[in-house]
């Protein structure tokens, strides 16, 4: 029999930060961070985020160079023991191309490593490198993600497995070890702009991350009010259905602070993933103010700015949980460090009150 992992002062409005372990040269220093100290600061910058007081710390898989995380659960289990506290995620695991009795083995494996604190965030994936890399053809995006994830519901289900697919051999009364020490491990997907994924999502009951990295976020708003009502056709409880909206940013104590500071690396970054190695894919700075304005995704400005930008994103989509990413283009850890802090401090605290004080003000209305 499975233990029950207690929720005791689970907040109703969760902070996280998330990182893809990009190895981006220095736009100042024009240095370059090994892999081995990139992985340290992933593990410092979780370390110092549980300290501070983050609800989540994600981080996600890529498999080519210029990243440093393909084996997230990995990355994570040596995370779960810096850490006390901190829910830890994939963000994401590209599951149309790994085997997800893999995925449930290595996950359960962590949160008894961690003390109940697993969860996973599935996606298709942005980057196709994982397609040639393990052999699966592009032709079966949709359906080997559709096919893996019903199977990985299945293994949080069930401890021995009759199962029968398309991409996988079947499964014979297999065990599936080890069983996690939350009841279930917490799923969600990780969705970029599908109306039918996030229709899925609410379907099949489990929580659904939200990445809008740059432009308005008005254009998303279908994808809540999808997710929720085909959660709510399916019989889930409105309280099941958790909503998590991710981006990037970065914060400082002044807006001119921010923008200077964050600007270089963003750009770097930017060019870095190009689709088309050699072409200019950054913004101009001009583009990037308008990238960052009150009524856009891009999460940077000072603390009052970014609690007003979450406040009306929830205004939008009542979500649940905000995860940004703050280490892109090789930004410098001291940098890194001082948003987190910021974040958790001078964010987190005003943004939950205020989140309280409406919900408060809601259930009173209704009782009248």
């Amino acid at each position: 029999m499975n233990n029950s992992v207690p929720q005791e002062n689970v907040p109703e409005f969760e902070f996280g930060i998330y990182t893809l372990g990009d190895i981006v040269t220095d736009c100042h220093t024009g240095q370059t961070i090994s892999p081995r100290q990139r992985l340290h600061e992933v593990i410092a910058a979780a370390k110092l985020a549980d300290e501070a007081g983050l609800d989540v710390f994600g981080v996600g898989e890529h498999h080519r160079l210029d990243f440093v995380i393909s084996s997230v659960p990995v990355v994570l289990a040596a995370i779960s023991q810096a850490t006390k506290r901190i829910k830890l995620t994939s963000a994401t695991t590209v599951l149309s191309t790994i085997d997800p009795v893999r995925v449930f083995e290595d996950f359960a494996t962590l949160d008894l490593l961690s003390d109940g604190r697993a969860e996973i965030i599935s996606g298709r994936g942005a980057f196709l490198e994982s397609f040639p890399l393990f052999g699966y053809e592009l032709e079966d995006y949709k359906k080997l993600f559709a096919e893996n994830l019903d199977l990985l519901l299945e293994l949080n289900q069930h401890e021995v497995m009759n199962w029968k697919g398309t991409f996988r051999s079947p499964l014979k009364n297999a065990e599936i070890a080890p069983r996690p020490l939350q009841r279930k491990l917490p799923l969600w997907v990780g969705i970029g702009g599908s109306a039918e994924s996030a229709e899925r999502a609410g379907t099949l009951g489990i929580g659904m991350a939200i990445a809008i990295l740059s432009g308005s976020p008005e254009p998303f708003q279908n994808l809540a009010e999808t997710y929720r009502r085909s959660g709510a056709k399916a019989g889930h409880a409105p309280e099941d259905l958790k909503i998590a909206i991710t981006s990037h940013g970065y914060i400082a104590k002044t807006s001119q602070q921010a923008l200077d500071e964050y600007y270089p690396y963003y750009y770097s970054y930017r060019n870095a993933i190009s689709p088309h190695p050699g072409q200019e894919y950054g913004v101009s700075r001009s583009d990037f103010g308008r990238f960052v304005s009150p009524v856009n995704t891009l999460a940077v400005g000072s603390p009052q700015q970014i609690i007003e930008k979450i406040l009306y994103q929830h205004e939008l989509f009542g979500h649940n949980r905000f995860m940004t990413q703050l280490d892109i283009g090789g930004l410098p850890f001291n940098k890194v460090a001082t948003a987190i802090e910021l974040l958790a401090t001078e964010v987190a605290p005003v943004v939950r009150r205020e989140i309280a004080k409406k919900r408060s003000s809601r259930s009173s209305h209704q009782e009248i």
